[in-house]
């Protein structure tokens, strides 16, 4: 079927339901809002991928009975959508803040916190960087904190032996929970950065700044550099590699991390959140390896949708971030809240 032939068949089948809206007396808006439930998720870009895996097998067998919407607004401006009561599910690569949950309770938002997967953190220059074989904590807070702005320029200023060369940096925007947790764990304090850097919520956008400048260093969630490889070098940070082996061990510290999804209370009611919430944790484990983060034991999915099931509102990280938290200490702590 050419284009052209698709397009009329599809303004056919329009024209019948009109045709059957007009005489039931309802419009094309009622028919297709009845037939169509709609799951509106939006946050971190660093969980998207793992969302959009589950939501796109999710639908596959719903067969278009369920449509999910899956936005990226990093996930500081997911949780302001989220608290506004605009989404039903919000992605996080860091826990909810104090703030956020302030919001969430003055606009009559309850939630329930579900951990899904581990990520890695990623460190990454261009493959012709030949020099950036290691770096330290020490070094990338050299390289970002407040005080680098306009002063620390040169790869030469960060390690003796580094070449002279323009240090071009680029990290995710203030609303991305891994600029949070980046800033907590190598600078010391959440949001506390030099400004002058590019900075996206987009990871892609990060991932080809990088690739077309050979003395560019930035960083983002494992998911973004395992699909890039071909065009990044991952630095291992205190001598260590990002991978799963490591983020188990508890090895690659501090930026092993936790990443989440946030259900209010309202969408956990509804009968297609629901199921849609089980089937991403009963494929928690599948999906996470498909995208390149590293799954949680399978006790923690089944905890996490006990948790569900009994409504377990709120967060058992206090409003704080929980830098270097590894996964038995993650499991510890869900067990005993």
């Amino acid at each position: 079927m050419n284009k052209t032939n698709f397009k009329l068949n599809g303004l056919t089948a329009l024209g019948v339901i009109s045709l059957v809206g007009a005489t039931l007396g309802i419009s094309i808006s009622a028919v297709q809002s009845q037939s169509v439930s709609t799951i509106k998720v939006d946050g971190s870009s660093t969980v998207f991928p793992i969302t959009e895996a589950a939501a796109e097998e999710f639908q596959k067998a719903q067969r278009g009975r369920v449509r999910v919407t899956v936005g990226v607004s990093g996930t500081g401006g997911g949780f302001k959508k989220f608290c506004r009561g605009e989404t039903d599910i919000s992605g996080a690569s860091r826990p909810i803040l104090q703030k956020e949950m302030d919001q969430c309770k003055a606009a009559g938002i309850r939630y329930l916190e579900l951990p899904v997967a581990y990520d890695a953190l990623t460190v990454v220059v261009n493959p012709q960087n030949s020099w950036a074989k290691n770096l330290t904590v020490a070094e990338l807070k050299k390289m970002w904190e407040p005080g680098a702005q306009g002063k620390v320029n040169n790869w030469n200023q960060i390690r003796q032996g580094f070449p002279n060369a323009p240090l071009k940096l680029f990290g995710p925007g203030a609303n991305s929970g891994t600029f949070d947790y980046f800033t907590e764990a190598v600078v010391g304090k959440s949001k506390s950065s030099r400004g002058d850097f590019t900075a996206s919520e987009d990871d892609n956008v990060l991932v080809q700044g990088v690739a077309r400048d050979k003395n560019a260093l930035g960083y983002f969630g494992y998911a973004y550099y395992a699909e890039n490889q071909n065009k990044l070098k991952a630095v291992p940070v205190n001598g260590v590699l990002p991978s799963e082996t490591t983020v188990k061990n508890g090895t690659y510290t501090p930026l092993s991390r936790p990443i989440f999804i946030y259900v209010s209370s309202k969408a956990a009611e509804k009968p297609e959140v629901k199921q849609f919430i089980q089937f991403y944790l009963q494929n928690g484990a599948k999906f996470s390896q498909e995208v390149k983060y590293v799954p949680l034991p399978a006790s923690a999915y089944t905890t996490a949708q006990n948790h569900f099931n009994k409504k377990r509102f709120g967060t058992i990280f206090g409003g704080k971030e929980s830098v270097g938290l590894k996964i038995e200490e993650l499991m510890s702590r869900e067990a005993k809240d």
